[in-house]
């Protein structure tokens, strides 16, 4: 039982950091309906930010997670400028393989300052574990819980509280009904985006003192395993990311404990096929009519 618990504090670990990453898929799939394939690489952005500015630069670990929010933030804002809003009108499959082919831009970009090896990161917080009972919970999994939940309760406060977060659930809502009531759509689609990739920077760095290593195509698979967390807790709707995170992350986290290693991608793209399957719209997903 005690190994039981401690896999599930593991994985609550994990799948906080798939959560971080998997809003920015929702939100942005919730505003323009389109699945950013390259927002994983902007987490890896993130983590490469937080590694200059505390192995270079000497920065704390606070400072370093607010310079790697706001790089992501800008850099989001910057392809949503230039990749995507050129072709919002265009069929959604153009958008699709222009996000694939800005996700490899960004991928061969680091490799190219930064080198293709794996980095070792630096060791910006004091690694001490606490024992509570049968489980153990080291600093870093405290660190990432409580950013985690702060930055959730931060993000239902500006979409649920805010006049830009009323904006964002209007144009979810009906676009061309929004634009009419003076809602600028084009600002509140670059918010969308400099939400979600800020939220994605702070998964990097958080996966950088969680694991230890960067290198410049780790955000390749977590990224696929946060768009299946959004998938699994509905497309569109913020706390199903936040819910398909977290599952996501315990379900790998026991394959790999009471299973084998080699299982722990497997398992998380059988849980999409049997979501496709079963509930197509998710956990917390609703359906939606095409517009004819």
């Amino acid at each position: 039982m005690s190994q039981f618990l401690q896999q599930v504090i593991n994985g609550l670990s994990l799948g906080s950091i798939y959560a971080l990453i998997a809003l920015g898929y929702t939100m942005v799939y919730g505003i323009i309906k389109l699945i950013n394939f390259a927002h994983g690489d902007v987490y890896m952005v993130g983590a490469y930010t937080a590694f200059i500015c505390t192995a270079w630069l000497g920065f704390g670990f606070f400072p370093a997670l607010i310079a790697s929010m706001v790089v992501c933030g800008l850099l989001g804002v910057l392809i949503e400028r230039l990749a995507y809003k050129p072709l919002r009108k265009a069929p959604r499959i153009t958008a699709l393989i222009t996000a694939i082919g800005v996700s490899y831009i960004l991928e061969y970009t680091m490799q190219y300052f930064m080198g293709s090896e794996v980095r070792t990161y630096p060791n910006v917080l004091p690694k001490t574990t606490y024992q509570l009972g049968p489980v153990s919970v080291t600093t870093h999994q405290i660190y990432i819980f409580a950013i985690t939940i702060v930055l959730m309760v931060a993000l239902q406060f500006i979409i649920s509280k805010t006049r830009m977060g009323r904006a964002m659930r209007a144009v979810s809502v009906d676009e061309q009904a929004a634009e009419l009531m003076g809602i600028n759509v084009d600002t509140t689609i670059s918010f969308t985006f400099l939400l979600g990739s800020a939220l994605a920077g702070a998964a990097g760095i958080l996966v950088g003192i969680y694991y230890n290593t960067i290198n410049p195509l780790m955000g390749l698979t977590p990224g696929l395993k946060a768009f299946v967390a959004a998938v699994f807790g509905g497309i569109g709707s913020v706390p199903g990311a936040v819910i398909g995170g977290l599952f996501i992350g315990i379900a790998e986290t026991m394959v790999v404990a009471y299973g084998s290693s080699l299982y722990r991608d497997a398992i998380v793209y059988a849980i999409l096929i049997v979501v496709l399957i079963v509930k197509p719209t998710g956990l917390l997903g609703k359906n939606q009519r095409e517009k004819v």
